[in-house]
């Protein structure tokens, strides 16, 4: 069942969907998700019935919205594009069958932007997804007459879907922040692996050195229960990371853990040492957001942890270098879909030639894809011309090898990708980074869907700046994990980021299940 747009018509509504393995009482809760729904537009299409497994696993009873852009043979896969609306894939993706094989339950795909483009959910032909969250300040309005806020993007529809109550744990897919940013957005934890880790077989691609698919959920110890499963090697995914790699990295990251093991919380960081990015502060940010990531940063050093000042000097750089990279790879990825190979194709007008591939292609691609996603084909498609490759794409490699470097350079563990660790990792380095998830709350919409520009929103501030804080992990391939860590002053979720070096996911949900109890 595809699902529209929709409007605020209602009081949000307090079902709740009770995860039940039995087909029953999932059908009883086709409802309640319906009803859910129509206040968030987090999904785009719901199961009437769950997939049926074979054996009792680790996940058997959990409920799970998956990404617009994630195959599913079961339900449609459309990337929230006119391009696919009608597509149906014949296949799962990896990170879906492990999750059927393990016994949960697909639920639904999730709303996100266009082919995963966008920071704010709101370039998508499904209609934007509007932020669960209800603001103290609020409690006493009719659902109706609230805030209309972005719930982030591209995976808003995820964690706008766990945030309401709808699903226990979502995945998303993050290229420069799209998993955390919705996360910090909505108040649910985000985790993006190390680029990897888990693999993309079966995913729509946007920027292949960029993508990795992304658990969210509303506590760590849900989002651990999902990482455990789909973080696997697969032959079919030619990124993923061998299991020797995984082993060295495990490894490399051992010496922090026992303090941290997973029995009872610890009473103790002695000996762990938190880096905080200077460079992660920039005049944009909010400052209540700062009040937020002072409170877990005084609640970690009162445990004993060592917090240390550090430099990352190629971040300002970061942005820039991010959407000349992801932009010149999606420009390649999207050629695919040109109504011939792939996709919407659409009657030729009269006086176009229909021998001519570029009338065929243009009138196509033109009805399929978004505005967004036409501009940055277009943007791509220049850096990689012969004029342009010099000064930009190669010019933005550069900056990513940089910025690699000067997270290798803080970190105290070696880097498992550095051959026979050439390079040493410093002795005074840190464990682990922390660091604003995002530069404020989530963005107000307008009656149409879109960001305000005015008004809670600084002037000049667009959609592109969203990304600014989770972009350079992204670029590094490193483990990222948002953590709610409270309201800010207008009563909305604020989300602090935990940074490790590769391979070093475990203690990165070990750190973020501390800040959990700070709370």
């Amino acid at each position: 069942m595809r699902l529209g747009p929709r409007t605020l018509s209602h009081t949000f509504g307090p079902a709740t969907c009770r995860q039940k393995s039995s087909s029953k009482r999932f059908a009883c809760t086709h409802q309640s998700l319906e009803q859910l729904n129509s206040s968030v537009n987090a999904l785009v299409a719901i199961s009437k019935t769950p997939r049926r497994t074979q054996h009792h696993g680790p996940l058997e009873g959990v409920t799970i919205a998956v990404k617009d852009n994630i195959c599913t043979s079961l339900l449609p896969t459309t990337c929230s594009s006119a391009m696919l609306s009608d597509y149906t894939s014949p296949f799962d993706a990896t990170v879906v069958r492990l999750l059927s094989d393990a016994g949960a339950h697909v639920i639904g795909k999730a709303n996100c932007d266009e082919f995963g483009m966008g920071s704010l959910n709101v370039n998508t032909i499904h209609g934007p997804v509007i932020n669960p969250h209800q603001s103290p300040h609020a409690r006493n309005l009719p659902w109706a007459l609230r805030e209309r806020r972005s719930a982030g993007g591209s995976s808003g529809g995820s964690a706008a879907s766990v945030a309401a109550g709808m699903c226990g744990v979502a995945l998303g897919t993050d290229t420069g922040g799209s998993v955390r940013l919705p996360a910090s957005y909505c108040g649910v934890v985000g985790l993006k692996p190390s680029y990897g880790l888990i693999s993309r077989w079966g995913v729509i691609s946007f920027a292949d050195s960029l993508d990795c698919v992304g658990v969210i959920g509303k506590s760590i110890n849900a989002i651990e229960k999902v990482f455990d499963v789909v973080s696997v090697y697969d032959k079919r995914d030619p990124t993923s990371a061998t299991s020797e790699l995984r082993e060295k990295a495990r490894s490399s990251a051992e010496s922090c853990l026992p303090a941290l093991s997973s029995g009872a919380q610890p009473t103790s960081l002695e000996g762990l040492r938190i880096g905080i990015p200077q460079e992660y502060f920039p005049v944009e940010l909010d400052q209540s957001v700062i009040s937020s990531l002072r409170t877990v940063i005084k609640g970690l050093a009162a445990m004993g942890a060592s917090i240390v000042p550090v430099s990352l000097p190629a971040t300002q750089y970061a942005l820039s270098a991010y959407y000349v990279i992801a932009t010149a790879e999606a420009s390649s990825n999207l050629a695919r879909f040109d109504g011939i190979q792939y996709g919407l194709r659409v009657p030729l007008p009269p006086g176009a030639t229909r021998s001519k591939p570029s009338d065929v292609y243009a009138f196509s691609r033109s009805a399929g894809l978004g505005r967004e996603v036409q501009k940055r084909i277009l943007l791509g498609t220049y850096a990689l011309t012969a004029d342009a490759f010099d000064n930009y794409f190669l010019q933005a490699q550069r900056v990513r090898t940089h910025i690699k470097s000067d997270f290798n350079n803080v970190f105290r563990h070696h880097s498992v990708h550095l051959h026979l660790n050439r390079a040493s990792a410093p002795r005074n380095g840190v464990d682990v980074l922390l660091h604003p998830s995002a530069i404020r709350t989530a963005p107000l919409l307008d009656g149409n869907g879109e960001s305000e520009r005015e008004g809670h929103e600084a002037p000049g501030l667009d959609e592109y700046l969203q990304d600014v804080m989770t972009v350079p992990a992204s670029l590094a391939g490193l483990p990222a994990l948002s953590v709610p860590a409270g309201l800010a002053d207008d009563g909305w979720p604020v989300g602090v980021s935990v940074v490790g070096q590769w391979g070093s996911d475990e203690l990165v949900l070990r750190i973020g299940r501390v800040i959990e109890e700070l709370r």
